[in-house]
């Protein structure tokens, strides 16, 4: 043994240099992720149950301070803070607690009728804030998928408009007995959307156009397309001014679980049934497998043999699908009475689907749960702006802070001083998690 590979006890040997890499074999480093791949995999793997939950508090700490600043009666009370602080906390607690008891009231129950009350009465928030929450369900799931897949889908509000169109169209143009008929809208808002959203999932896998900029600029499309519909004899309701499409026939219609009273439909049963679909898609299923694969390292599918512009296009299909189901919950159900087509069907549920996605981390269980969370807010808005004289737009705060701070979670990790304000920026866990990305 010679000197320079001698070693005493106790210490490590000098680790020996690599082989020699063959000539013409070139050390291919994996390729950096994109900007927006980094930071959609930081917000989905980075936010674990107790951040989502403190993201919600902090959301609703600043919407209390924002409901504060804005009664002009409250903030007289902080003139003569100095000598009487207790009014000026007294009125501000008595605001914020009148008005999140008022949307608690609206969205889960009241309290004041669960003794007195009929049981029609005490189900009723729980039931509208369900209602407001099926087609965020839809939506949320459309979002979710696309994202599996490394796509960012944006235009859920376009595929929703679709499959709306095409359900309203064949809820009126057709006249079935009543399974049968609903059976065909359903399918026909499936398929409006499923198509939509297939002409961004194609364009993207054969001429490599982003996403992003081909869902936004369909959204704008489909919006112009059903203003024009509803101009058209073909859809326009008969002797009607108005931008109002034709009633459906009541066959078509998606029906109510418990009555007339309460307007929880059936289309709940539909989205949770499309929850359980895409669990088992994505976990039990060779298509949800490669759609993960291609979501995680589109380069490394492709070396395994794997079609990345086929899972591109069935993902955008599929995820267009779910949104189409959107559409036809929100055409054909209690939340449209007359169950016609209106300039605003969408009702902004595909930007609020967005939100769902990421709330949910993109899981089956999760975009349920922020869907209902979502669902109650809007629920409660309506209720907390009657009672409490509150604004409903403090909602739309709400959800926006929301999504601040769930985008940020080491932000909420510093603010409560948590273990792991810096995982993800550091690698850590993200690492060793399945990421879901987007190309950027």
């Amino acid at each position: 043994m010679t000197e320079d590979n001698k070693s005493t006890p106790g210490e490590p040997s000098e680790a020996k240099p690599a082989a020699t890499r063959p000539a013409g074999a070139s050390a291919s480093a994996p390729p950096k992720p994109s900007l927006g791949r980094a930071m959609l995999d930081g917000i989905i793997t980075g936010n674990s149950a107790v951040v989502t939950f403190l993201a919600i508090l902090l959301a609703l700490v600043v919407g209390g301070v924002l409901m504060i600043l804005a009664d002009q009666d409250v903030l007289d009370q902080y003139k003569y803070f100095t000598a009487a602080p207790g009014d000026a906390l007294s009125a501000s607690w008595s605001l914020v607690s009148d008005a999140y008891s008022a949307m608690f009231k609206g969205s889960i129950m009241n309290p004041d009728l669960f003794a007195d009350g009929s049981l029609e009465d005490n189900f009723r928030p729980i039931s509208e804030t369900i209602t407001q929450a099926t087609p965020l369900i839809f939506g949320g799931l459309a979002v979710s998928i696309a994202f599996r897949t490394g796509l960012f889908n944006i235009g859920a509000q376009g595929q929703i408009i679709a499959g709306a169109v095409f359900a309203s169209w064949i809820g009126f143009v057709v006249d079935l007995p009543p399974v049968i008929h609903l059976v065909f809208v359903i399918l026909a808002g499936v398929i409006g959307g499923g198509l939509y959203a297939g002409i961004a999932g194609f364009l993207k896998a054969r001429y490599g156009a982003h996403e992003v900029i081909v869902t936004i600029m369909l959204n704008h499309i489909a919006v112009l397309l059903l203003g024009w519909l509803l101009t058209t004899d073909t859809f326009r309701r008969g002797g009607q001014s108005q931008p109002i499409g034709k009633d459906a026939n009541d066959n078509a219609v998606l029906p109510n679980l418990f009555g007339d009273n309460l307007r929880i439909h059936f289309g709940i049963i539909l989205a949770l049934l499309a929850a359980g679909i895409y669990w088992w898609l994505l976990n039990r299923s060779t298509l949800g497998f490669e759609l993960r694969a291609v979501g995680s390292n589109p380069d490394a599918a492709r070396t395994a043999g794997m079609s990345v512009a086929r899972a591109q296009i069935l993902a955008m299909v599929i995820a267009g699908a779910m949104a189409g189901l959107a559409g036809v919950s929100q055409v054909m159900s209690s939340t449209n009475p007359a169950h016609t087509l209106t300039p605003s069907i969408d009702a902004g549920i595909g930007f609020d689907a967005i939100t769902v996605a990421l709330l949910g981390r993109t899981k089956p269980l999760g975009t349920v749960l922020a869907a209902l969370l979502f669902g109650a807010l809007r629920a409660g808005g309506s209720v907390m702006q009657a009672s409490a004289n509150v604004s409903v737009d403090i909602v739309i705060v709400i959800q926006a802070v929301i999504v601040l701070f769930v985008a940020a979670p080491p932000l909420v990790r510093s603010i409560f001083r948590l273990r792991g304000a810096r995982e993800g920026a550091e690698g850590g866990p993200l690492a060793a998690k399945e990421t879901v990305g987007v190309q950027a």
